[in-house]
């Protein structure tokens, strides 16, 4: 189980990087996110036609951050992320829309194409739990 506070972090923001890798050339984008606590899941748009869009579909295993940007080295907090990206499907397709449109409404005015990180890997880092703490939660990556 997802530790709380992890749970909590993802809700209060927004934006991740993603990163992606293919013929060992890194690539990192920004994006809108939402986090879906009981999926453990980020949904987030892009177009099929960015260069992270091109390398979901050749490696579909990614990672990221998500951070809370403080020069107050006792605030710092973040979190770093691995997972599969692929498309919604099935059940999953209005859930995740759903949730994406009620997070960024101003999307269903464009054409958004959905992806979704089933993470399974996080690390979160909390110095205001004390300096350089560390929450973890893993799963394999290949189940």
């Amino acid at each position: 189980m997802v530790d709380r506070k992890i749970v909590s972090f993802f809700r209060k923001h927004h934006v991740l990087t993603i990163a992606t890798s293919v013929n060992n050339e890194p690539w990192c984008a920004n994006c809108f996110y939402v986090y879906l606590e009981d999926e453990n899941a980020l949904v987030f748009t892009t177009d099929i036609n960015t260069r992270h869009g091109q390398e979901f579909l050749k490696n579909n295993v990614v990672a990221g951050s998500v951070v809370l940007e403080t020069m107050v080295i006792g605030k710092i907090r973040g979190i770093q992320f691995q997972g599969m990206v692929s498309e919604p499907e099935g059940e999953l397709i209005p859930k995740a829309r759903t949730a994406y449109l009620k997070r960024f409404p101003v999307a269903i005015l464009m054409d958004t194409r959905l992806w979704i990180v089933k993470l399974s890997y996080i690390k979160m880092t909390d110095n205001r739990l004390g300096f350089g703490k560390k929450l973890i939660f893993s799963l394999p990556l290949h189940p």
